[in-house]
């Protein structure tokens, strides 16, 4: 019913953001009323995500019960802390805003799985609710900043992971990645990471499947390109997996539930 009503507020700065990224995302070819149901179908599955997170976060084994760990996961729980073995190195974990990444991280970290996770920098209001409530999960959490990417960078050089979102979009960026066909206004830190630390990337993502229950996947690893521009290796790596995280949100796009528009550039053309 909430997600209902929120849906129904098109001038709403969040429905629109929302709306853009559908559109762009299902090939910028809906309209009118099947743009509509895109719309509400998306903010239904949000909110089923939020209440099944504040429902279950405090305990953890009905939490279980609700997630499924795929083969190509499982053996991210097992990896200790700091790999140290033969010539391991450390990892970063890309996550997306697909179905309840939240519960999910912060189960995880209740079950000894020990990354350093880097967050939006600065959270106010909300997002500083939900960074205290991620605390209090056992997360080892940093807002993002300067300090926290070469602590970041030291960390994956002891061969720890680190994990980080890569779709919400920032404001003004440097450089703006090819996303479903357009430049997208996201962040690029996780390359850079990667890069420093010449250590390599996947990505992780969850699905609520038919089963009712959340699927949680992982991509091989991605290893970084080089080359003698290093600025063109960061964007040729950042399209690199970015590409790979088109594939995720293609299988469950109605799952992928950015409040803030990727591609600002084409609100304008977005079908009302």
């Amino acid at each position: 019913s909430v997600a209902e009503q929120i849906a129904r507020q098109r001038n709403s700065q969040l429905v629109q953001a929302v709306r853009a990224n559908q559109w762009v995302i299902t090939g910028e070819v809906l309209r009118g009323q099947a743009l509509d149901w895109i719309v509400r179908q998306t903010f239904r599955q949000w909110a089923r995500c939020i209440f099944d997170l504040y429902h279950y976060i405090g305990n953890s084994d009905a939490a279980k019960q609700l997630i499924v760990l795929e083969p190509s996961f499982r053996g991210l729980v097992r990896r200790p802390e700091f790999e140290r073995r033969g010539n391991r190195r450390g990892l970063v974990i890309a996550g997306l805003h697909l179905s309840n990444f939240d519960l999910i991280l912060q189960w995880l970290c209740k079950q000894d799985m020990k990354p350093l996770v880097l967050s939006i920098p600065d959270p106010r209001g909300g997002r500083q609710m939900e960074y205290e409530m991620r605390k209090k999960a056992g997360m080892n959490l940093i807002p993002t900043s300067v300090n926290a990417l070469r602590h970041a960078i030291r960390h994956l050089q002891q061969g720890g992971v680190v994990v980080t979102g890569i779709d919400r979009p920032i404001p003004h960026p440097e450089v703006c990645p090819y996303f479903f066909g357009h430049p997208a206004a996201l962040p690029i830190h996780h390359i850079f990471l990667a890069q420093k630390a010449h250590v390599p990337l996947i990505i992780a993502v969850a699905n609520l499947q038919k089963d009712e229950r959340y699927h949680v996947w992982a991509s091989d690893p991605i290893e970084m390109d080089s080359h003698s521009d290093s600025s063109v290796a960061t964007l040729r790596n950042a399209e690199k997996v970015l590409a790979k995280a088109e594939e995720f949100i293609r299988q469950y796009p109605q799952q992928w539930s950015v409040p803030l528009p990727v591609w600002p550039q084409i609100m304008n053309l977005v079908p009302k």
